[in-house]
């Protein structure tokens, strides 16, 4: 960085180092800026004061007097700007501050050889450091005023103290040299102070248009003050965000973002907007909340708010920063947790339902089946009508329909939920076949066809739910025997590729459009043309297989074109399921893909 550039930085950097030493009792932004500018100046001083010590040296006081001369302007001069910066305290310390001067002055004057030393010109420093202070023609008066004692103190210094061969020297326009070119950085920050006057109080002014709070930042992000408005919005005191009070607060993970916006900001960026988490007081109140003990309120209490970084038209080296209040992801986290809440809820209230539902059907479902029943084998004498076993047979019907109807949605609904709980074990793939045969056999003869069976003799065994593994085949089988017209044929097959079994499902029905395979598998969801207008259903049966099928880390194809039948293929893993999360199950995406070599091949949808 070139020195021009850190000469600049200086006054900013010096001005908030003395920002931080401000007591937080001082609110008022005048008396703030009073207080920095007295903890500065007593700070400076002594070194100015050194450098006249110096001339003690050649006056003939020694140099253990010059040195312990140099000790107590230091230790008087840094003991009352501590004093100043732990009360806040300036009304006794500022007449103490220019008496010391007075003193001071006389005493260095006389030991320079005089009025006519270019060390009485530093009487000029003191009405000016008292108007620089208080800002007010008053405190120039006060400065005036010790001046005069400082004059009038020389002679009598002189006279008193053992000042031999007292001579004036060229290097004596050091000191007072020295001084003056601390005046043109004061002169320019006092005009820049003037400007950020005007933008505080246009920052006051956007206050009252705006909920938020603006701060003043130096190049490198020290607040240089911030707006009164930090106490509703932060719950903090704006002393405390002062220096690097708002960067500790920042979070970590978004502290580079603002340090690349601060950045930008000094490389000539106009604006820079962000968005970060700052830290707030857990007890809502700020003045309580110090540096002493935020290592004890280091829990996560952080609030999203939206930075705007602004500069200034003609302070280049002074930000503005907008801090506010950024509910929008706040909000939506709370929307969140509130559908979760319903979802739950809602969840709850079907889990509910359906337990009514299982309750209040299925039981006197089955007491109108059972009494059917009865009543079909005339164990209470024959029917006089025969329309009346016919109606009582309907009657039988409806009720094992509903009963499965019933069923079905039940267990779609824990599948859906994760509630179903599946039982492994291994069994024959065979014996469930065979017990699919047997209950299908009659459906099948009934429309005259051919229920195969292809079952590789290396199928063996698999670690599978076996009453899932059985309702997949009944499934299966029931609607390919359901829409395959009389005739047909429905093979069931099944072999083992590695480590797992493939069976399938395959029918010369009447196979299904290319536009009704995203139907597919959905609850309710029945392909209808007008073929299968003919035959009941609900639909449920293929998405009951999609559920069983994802509890056990399967997959599922289905290949089919119109006319031509359709192939439902399953794959499932022999050694059982490794673990799939529960909530996960059921769950299938099935993309429709058309068959390799084929122009008019027929379209396969998996799972």
């Amino acid at each position: 960085m070139p020195i021009k550039a850190r000469y600049a930085e200086l006054p900013g950097a010096i001005a908030a180092g003395c920002e931080r030493m401000v007591h937080p009792s001082i609110l008022g932004q005048s008396d703030r800026e009073r207080q920095r500018r007295f903890i500065g100046v007593m700070l400076a001083a002594p070194f100015f004061a050194a450098g006249a010590a110096v001339t003690l040296v050649t006056s003939g006081m020694g140099a253990a007097v010059t040195m312990a001369a140099i000790f107590a302007a230091f230790g008087l001069c840094w003991f009352v700007a501590l004093l100043v910066a732990a009360t806040g305290r300036i009304a006794a310390a500022a007449p103490v501050a220019l008496i010391m001067a007075a003193v001071t002055l006389g005493g260095l004057t006389a030991a320079a050889g005089g009025l006519s030393s270019p060390v009485a010109m530093l009487a000029v420093a003191l009405p000016f450091e008292a108007w620089w202070i208080g800002a007010s023609r008053r405190a120039a008066l006060w400065g005036a005023v010790s001046a005069i004692v400082a004059i009038a103190l020389q002679p009598l210094a002189a006279a008193f103290l053992p000042f031999a061969g007292a001579q004036i020297a060229a290097w004596h326009w050091l000191v007072p040299l020295a001084w003056a070119l601390t005046l043109i950085p004061r002169i320019s920050a006092f005009g820049d102070s003037t400007g950020a006057a005007d933008m505080g109080d246009a920052g006051d002014r956007l206050e009252d248009i705006i909920d938020a709070v603006v701060l003043r930042v130096a190049r490198h992000g020290e607040v240089l003050d911030a707006s009164a408005k930090a106490r509703n919005i932060l719950k903090l005191q704006p002393e405390l965000l002062s220096g690097t009070g708002f960067f500790d607060r920042v979070h970590l993970s978004d502290r580079v973002s603002y340090l690349s916006a601060l950045a930008d900001m000094r490389d000539g960026a106009l604006s820079r907007r962000l968005e970060l988490r700052v830290r707030l007081p857990h007890n809502g109140n700020g003045q309580n909340d110090n540096r002493q003990n935020e290592n004890r309120l280091m829990a996560d209490n952080y609030r999203p708010f939206a930075l705007e970084l602004v500069r200034g038209e003609e302070q280049s080296d002074v930000f503005t920063l907008v801090l506010r209040e950024n509910d929008g992801p706040a909000r939506l986290r709370e929307e969140l947790a509130q559908a979760n809440e319903a979802a739950v809820a809602a969840e709850v209230a079907k889990g509910r339902f359906l337990a009514v539902v299982s309750h209040e059907l299925r039981t006197p479902l089955n007491a109108i089946i059972g009494f059917s029943d009865m009543l079909l084998h005339e164990m209470f004498g024959a029917f006089k009508d025969p329309r009346q076993k016919e109606y009582v047979t309907l009657v039988r019907d409806s009720g094992q329909h509903l009963l499965a109807v019933v069923t079905s949605i039940l267990d779609v609904s824990r599948i859906e939920s994760g509630a179903y709980a599946t039982e492994p074990e291994p069994f024959r793939f065979m014996e469930a076949v065979n017990m699919c045969q047997s209950m299908m056999r009659l459906q099948a003869q009934a429309k005259n066809i051919d229920l195969q069976t292809q079952i590789a003799p290396d199928a063996g065994d698999i670690n599978a739910d076996r009453r899932a593994v059985q309702q997949i085949l009944i499934n299966l089988v029931s609607n390919a025997i359901k829409f395959t017209p009389d005739g047909g044929d429905v093979v069931v097959g099944a072999k083992r590729i590695g480590s797992r079994l493939h069976f399938w499902v395959r029918d010369t029905g009447i196979g299904i459009a290319e536009e009704d395979f995203a139907n597919l598998g959905k609850p309710f969801m029945q392909i209808q043309n007008d073929y299968t207008r003919r035959f009941e259903g609900t639909g449920l049966g293929l998405s009951l297989v999609k559920g069983l099928v994802a509890l056990h880390e399967g997959t599922m194809s289905i290949e089919s074109m119109p006319g031509e039948g359709t192939t439902v293929t399953i794959s499932l893993p022999v050694n059982g399921p490794k673990g799939r999360p529960a909530n996960q199950a059921g769950v299938l995406t099935m993309p429709v893909t058309r068959a390799k070599g084929d122009r008019n091949g027929s379209l396969r949808k998996t799972a």
